[in-house]
């Protein structure tokens, strides 16, 4: 296999992963150290970026003016981290894009609020643990009850964006 093939299928079992998880942990550094917290993915093909929306009146926000580097966690059949760093993206059209009626009563605005801004989080490298495959998971926790290996079982895979 080649290094593109592998990459697109990376990026596919990922989009795969995280599909039917509506909401993730977001982590972004403060000054007091790591914090996390729940935000909606936007709905879109996963292709190395994801997108959340905020208002720039959060922590969040402030937080990442000071530092990038975020963490996304999804948990649903499996389990899955992204270490990537975050942009600030201020784009209206973007913002309509991926608005909902939802949105209104959870950040009590409107789409076209001058407060309101995306997170684009560019992956560098996802790790997830695929329990959603009862055999491999099966073969997993029997060989890890035995204390043997649990190579080759490929419940847990590491994938580089970079």
């Amino acid at each position: 296999m080649n290094p593109t093939s592998d990459h697109q299928e990376a990026i596919k079992k990922i989009q795969e992963l995280i599909k039917d998880i509506d909401v993730a942990m977001l982590t972004t550094v403060s000054e007091e150290g790591l914090v996390s917290r729940p935000m909606k993915t936007q709905d879109c093909e996963f292709d190395s970026n994801l997108w959340f929306l905020t208002k720039k009146d959060t922590s969040k926000f402030h937080e990442l003016l000071r530092n990038q580097q975020v963490n996304v966690a999804y948990v649903g059949k499996s389990f899955l981290s992204i270490r990537g760093e975050a942009e600030l993206v201020e784009s209206s059209e973007k913002i309509k894009e991926f608005w909902s009626p939802a949105y209104e009563k959870v950040l009590e605005t409107t789409y076209d609020d001058p407060n309101l801004v995306l997170i684009k989080v560019t992956a560098e490298s996802a790790e997830y643990w695929d329990s959603g495959n009862k055999f491999k998971m099966a073969k997993f926790m029997f060989r890890r009850l035995l204390g043997k290996n649990t190579e080759g079982t490929d419940i847990n895979q590491i994938v580089e964006f970079n």
